[in-house]
């Protein structure tokens, strides 16, 4: 049908035009941004789930980024515990040669001296063996808590005071001059060693479980990426072909809608020569 009140032809191009360019818009979005849903617009429902997957997400985060801070802790502390025990052992060696009967005065000394620093050097490792602003090892120590998840459970990483230990050890060495008190401060280092041992035995099980949780965590933070990209991502490839052929019939409705302006102008142009002749 042709009117010269209604362009029919040059609607349904420009309808045509229009629902290209609106694809062109969507299409190009998911190619920009990465995702088929970037945001409510695109798919109400689906954006709401995917935005409770990234709550979610962000929860599973900090609780992996807690207990990656209990980890941290808790090796700083096995480390200073371990750097306590080769002390004692050097210390063994010390404290079995200033029991030697034979000794001079002059002679145990200087061990009695060598064995007051290695007691020292226990202290200063104690003290070095702190954690963003945490340790674990001193008499004030309180136990360390660190989140598992977003239902609340948690981890706690427990204290180790040795300062009765290493007092009386301590104690002993500064009271060393003859063979028979070097050797009862030689007997106070098993008290100490016995006592390190099993709190490192402590702190490894809380760590076994840290990491175990952390694996878990890790895991369902891995499957949650995958569902919420099932979800939300765009297929780039299919986008970028589906641009280029929505290029085409862009053009194609162009040259349509140009065609049909010709055809109309072609109708007024027969009305002005029959109003002229």
């Amino acid at each position: 049908m042709t009117s010269i009140n209604t362009h029919y032809t040059a609607m349904s191009a420009m309808a045509a035009l229009r629902v290209t360019d609106a694809a062109i818009d969507k299409t190009s979005k998911q190619l920009e941004t990465g995702y088929r849903v970037a945001d409510a617009f695109d798919d109400a429902s689906v954006f709401a789930v995917a935005q409770g997957i990234r709550t979610n997400f962000r929860a599973h985060a900090a609780a992996l980024s807690s207990m990656q801070q209990g980890v941290s802790l808790i090796d700083v502390t096995v480390a200073a515990i371990n750097g306590v025990l080769q002390l004692a052992d050097n210390m063994r060696s010390t404290l079995i040669k200033a029991s030697d009967g034979s000794l001079a005065d002059a002679q145990r000394a200087i061990y009695r001296r060598d064995g007051q620093q290695l007691a020292q050097q226990m202290t200063d490792l104690v003290n070095q063996g702190s954690y963003q602003g945490r340790n674990q090892l001193l008499p004030s120590s309180t136990t360390a808590t660190f989140i598992a998840d977003f239902a609340g459970n948690s981890f706690t990483v427990p204290v180790f005071d040795m300062s009765a230990e290493h007092s009386a050890l301590s104690g002993a060495i500064d009271a060393i001059t003859d063979a028979t008190t070097a050797t009862a401060a030689y007997n106070l280092i098993d008290p100490l060693t016995t006592a390190s041992t099993a709190a490192i035995a402590d702190f490894a099980i809380v760590r076994r479980q840290l990491s175990t949780q952390m694996d878990f965590s890790e895991s369902v933070v891995d499957a949650m990426r995958f569902g919420l990209g099932a979800l939300v991502d765009s297929d780039i490839s299919a986008n970028d072909a589906m641009l280029a052929s929505l290029a085409v019939q862009k053009q194609l409705s162009v040259a349509a809608l140009s065609l049909s302006s010709n055809r109309q102008a072609t109708i007024v142009q027969l009305y002005r020569d029959a109003a002229v002749g």
